[in-house]
């Protein structure tokens, strides 16, 4: 165990490296709420390199990623096989495509601290029996007790700036008789030679250095893939990446030049990784030792374009504007440790400012509209060049805009140009409170990043203009207000389906008819675009036509049926409609396919209402539709609604409706809005629509 003279620190590293010792984890990693609990930070890791954790150092809490769940639902989350993280966590399976199970669990005390993340290879069952959890959790409990005592003697271990690495536990024996060792190793054929968890070599036989093409001191201590140019390929450091998380031996083929094929093969454990290599078909190896042929690619590291990789796939998932900005905001802010974030588009020669953190609106409201010839900020000139200007502390920006320091306050820079096939979409500016190198590794992942930033915000603003123009229609195509009918009492609500363009086919109207009339109408024409909305608005005003001329319920029915036969919208339609007569003291309906609205009597339970459908409009020129009369009694409730409101998967139509009648029986009535939300509320369909909800309820007073 590292001694790092803190006895806070060194209390829990021993705490934590006893906790991966003892669940057989072959990685384990401590994660840390930032002061604001808005991020989650790498503290201590066990079993890999700080390198190979660097995608994961920061993990937003709102992020769909099993450290952050943990946290954020206080529950452990177990995965048991690569499978299982494809499906219940798709970027994290992008990013770790490696045969292995883990498990999450919250550290939490008085206070929430972060989160135990452990990892085991994929030889280890894929469930978790309860006497394990129970110790994970205990271990969990002890490490945030261990936290709580240093809080309170003014130690914060998770201040640290990179993750401590501690040494695995294994109990590794001497190596005995190094000479004999060396001598058995030496009769082998081919090459042998060791690396330690970080990848670095630690030790080199005759054999392999002969095959490598280097004396064993040129390569001790170093990374294959930077002392040997012809591996310097992310393809085989992601063999090596394989081998240390999924601890399950690995092989690869690669070429050393001009044209010799060699063959290794890596035996991972807790210790290290052993290595032999042979002339490509020189011998048959066991078949544990799958073999891959990796081809070439252009170098990077791993690490990075892992990072890359994961946030890539999270812009994926992106719609409009505003959620480009959180996820650069929650997500690509803390990977790359900034504090400050301005997202800028090119407007009418102008930057427009569309979302920021880490700034005051005064700086914001100085900075926005600035024209893109500026000379108060370098965010123009990157924009009409194309290239990225990154500034590491305040001089580097005050020799060529010495202005711009003073504005922000903020110590270092990096500006992001948004280009599509060479058109400018907009800036991202990242920024930091204390001076900030940008080695030349960082440099390329943010600029490769600035390309995927910008594919996503044009397609969010793409999105976001059609959103407006939809949601504009829809409006325009509902009514604004319903009227005031002395007599009743009016409730309505639309709400467009949870995920989509917001907007749909539903409507409903209130229709005062004459003194001693009004007509009520709900209905929802198929899909959920601009088509469903404006053959909406058509139906819409059929209706109203046909029943201001005093037309009954089935004979307005008739009418629009006949105008949407003769239009051939090749998209159904149905409709409720109901006449009210306050003189007669009646209700007649007449329905084209739509659910039935519910009765609610004075003293009675609230039932769905007997109603004989006719077809969908649109379908038969000739068809008829059945009028219903019931009696209008004073305090009685009809509530009229789309089937959104009642369709869920699995669930019968007929106990759904029966379930909306009994909500309806035990709402109190005294204020008909409220009354509407709690529908809303506690219908089947909260919070996961799938499709429109209109919703129009009505109460006769009898005040006439």
């Amino acid at each position: 165990m590292t001694d790092t003279g803190d006895p806070a620190v060194d209390g829990l590293d021993a705490a934590f490296a006893e906790t991966v010792r003892r669940t057989g984890a072959s990685v384990g990693a401590l994660y840390l709420l930032s002061r604001d609990e808005q991020v989650l930070r790498l503290d201590v890791l066990c079993g890999a390199p700080a390198e190979l954790a660097e995608p994961w150092a920061r993990v937003p809490v709102s992020a769909p990623a099993p450290v952050a769940d943990a946290v954020r639902e206080e529950r452990m989350v177990w995965v048991g096989t690569q499978s299982d993280l494809a499906r219940s966590y798709p970027r994290t399976a992008v990013a770790l495509p490696y045969p292995l199970a883990l498990a999450a669990t919250p550290v939490t005390g008085v206070r929430r601290w972060g989160a135990l993340l452990l990892m085991w290879p994929a030889t280890r069952p894929p469930y978790m029996t309860g006497r394990e959890q129970g110790n994970i959790m205990s271990s969990c409990r002890r490490l945030a007790r261990l936290l709580e005592e240093a809080a309170e003697s003014g130690r914060r271990p998770a201040d640290a700036g990179r993750p401590r690495v501690l040494p695995v536990g294994s109990g590794r024996r001497d190596a005995g008789p190094a000479m004999a060792a060396a001598d058995f190793v030496e009769r082998l054929p081919g090459g042998s030679c060791g690396l330690d968890l970080e990848g670095r070599f630690t030790y080199l036989s005759s054999g392999a250095c002969a095959l490598l093409g280097r004396e064993a001191g040129e390569l001790l201590g170093m990374l294959p893939w930077q002392s040997l140019r012809w591996l310097d390929e992310p393809t085989y450091e992601d063999r090596y990446r394989a081998a240390v998380l999924s601890r399950e031996p690995v092989s690869f083929t690669a070429c050393r030049p001009p044209g010799q094929w060699l063959e290794f093969h890596l035996y991972p454990d807790a210790s290290g990784i052993s290595v032999r290599i042979v002339p490509s078909g020189a011998q048959d190896l066991p078949v544990s030792a799958p073999r891959q042929v990796v081809s070439a690619a252009a170098p990077s590291r791993m690490g990075q374009l892992y990072q890359l990789t994961h946030l890539a796939a999270a812009l994926t998932e992106v719609v409009g504007v505003q959620d480009v900005i959180d996820l650069v905001a929650d997500q690509i802010m803390p990977a790359f440790g900034a504090q400050g974030l301005v997202l800028s588009t090119a407007d009418a020669g102008r930057l427009r400012i569309t979302g920021y953190r880490g700034y005051s609106p005064r700086t914001i409201e100085r900075l926005d509209g600035l024209p893109l010839d500026t000379r108060f900020t370098p965010a123009g000139r990157a924009l009409s060049s194309g290239i990225p200007a990154f500034f590491a502390d305040p001089e580097d920006m005050r020799r060529i805009y010495p202005e711009a320091p003073h504005i922000s306050g903020k110590q270092a820079w990096a500006f992001l140009p948004l280009i599509i096939s060479g058109r400018p979409v907009g800036i991202c500016v990242l920024s930091y409170e204390q001076p900030h190198d940008f080695p030349a590794a960082e440099r390329a992942v943010l600029t490769s990043l600035a390309g995927l930033i910008a594919q996503a915000l044009d397609r969010a603003r793409l999105y976001d203009m059609k959103h407006d123009l939809a949601h504009g229609l829809q409006q325009a195509l509902l009514p604004r207000t319903l009227p005031a009918i002395t007599g009743l009492r009016v409730a309505a609500r639309y709400l467009p389906a949870t995920r989509g363009m917001d907007i749909g086919g539903d409507f409903y109207d209130l229709i005062r008819l004459d003194d001693v009339a009004a007509a009520a109408v709900i209905g929802d024409v198929q899909g959920h675009n601009v088509a469903a909305a404006a053959l909406m608005g058509q139906v819409r005003i059929g209706v109203h036509a046909h029943a201001t001329l005093g037309a009954p319920p089935d004979r307005v029915l008739a009418e629009t049926n006949r105008l949407l036969t003769d239009l051939g919208p090749d998209l159904f339609t149905s409709c409720l409609y109901a006449r009210l007569d306050f003189a007669d003291r009646h209700v007649k309906l007449a329905s084209a396919g739509h659910p039935p609205p519910l009765l609610r009597l004075p003293g009675s339970a609230a039932r769905p209402l007997d109603l004989p459908p006719g077809p969908l409009l649109g379908i038969d020129p000739d068809a008829d539709f059945p009028v219903t009369r019931i009696p209008l009694v004073p305090g009685m409730m009809l509530a009229f609604y789309t089937d959104g409101l009642i369709e869920s998967p699995g669930v019968d139509l007929e106990d759904s409706m029966n379930q909306l009648a009994g909500e309806l029986g035990r709402a109190d009535d005294s204020d008909l809005d409220a009354l509407v939300d709690t529908l809303l509320r506690t219908s089947g369909t909260a919070g996961k629509r799938t499709d429109d909800v209109a919703l129009l309820v009505l109460q006769y007073t009898g005040g006439r």
